[in-house]
């Protein structure tokens, strides 16, 4: 249900021991046993953050992203240096509201998320240098085991960009991102 070690689904830091029902039973009692309805969480945004809100436009379609249906990026911006959202739609903005996406704790797991990864990503690249496929499948593994899988996301995206040298900053990490060989084993 989630990438990686099965974080939770709305906030990426902690792993998801919980199944949140994404339309809130007592709003709709027969997607009970939906499995499209079913998404791994935290406590903490199950029980907490997002629990049994669920706003809805005027229409009744749900103001949240579904992560199993919709492509966050397509509502949301992450800005790397600050580990925060930025929302692109109002569904951008009610997520980013009810699951507290931009809270203190969570911003500094990105922020602390990208080093990590960058530090991944070159050690990756020295294995690569030497041929080294285990090692290699090592440092791919470290990364897609990490919290906070959108901030790999984030980078694999902006290293398309041609703003790409103002945000990511090292033209080694750049290349590397857009190497086809690294994105490839990233995106398995």
């Amino acid at each position: 249900m989630a990438i990686g070690r099965e974080f939770c689904m709305y906030c990426g830091d902690n792993r998801g021991l919980d199944i949140d029902h994404f339309e809130p039973v007592n709003r709709n009692p027969l997607r009970t046993f939906d499995w499209l309805n079913h998404l791994l969480a935290c406590s903490g945004c199950n029980s907490g953050r997002k629990g049994d809100k669920f706003p809805t436009d005027d229409a009744g379609r749900p103001l949240l992203i579904d992560p199993s249906a919709e492509d966050p990026f397509d509502h949301l911006r992450l800005t790397l240096s600050l580990g925060m959202y930025t929302a692109l739609t109002l569904k951008g903005k009610v997520t980013i509201d009810v699951c507290d996406l931009n809270n203190e704790i969570l911003a500094r797991g990105r922020q602390d998320a990208r080093s990590v990864v960058e530090a991944c990503i070159f050690q990756w690249a020295r294995a690569n240098e030497q041929d080294d496929t285990e090692e290699k499948g090592r440092w791919v593994r470290a990364i897609q085991g990490q919290p906070f899988a959108d901030v790999c996301q984030t980078m694999l995206r902006l290293a398309e960009l041609p703003s790409a040298p103002l945000v990511l900053e090292s033209p080694d990490l750049i290349r590397l991102l857009q190497g086809s060989a690294l994105r490839e084993a990233l995106l398995r």
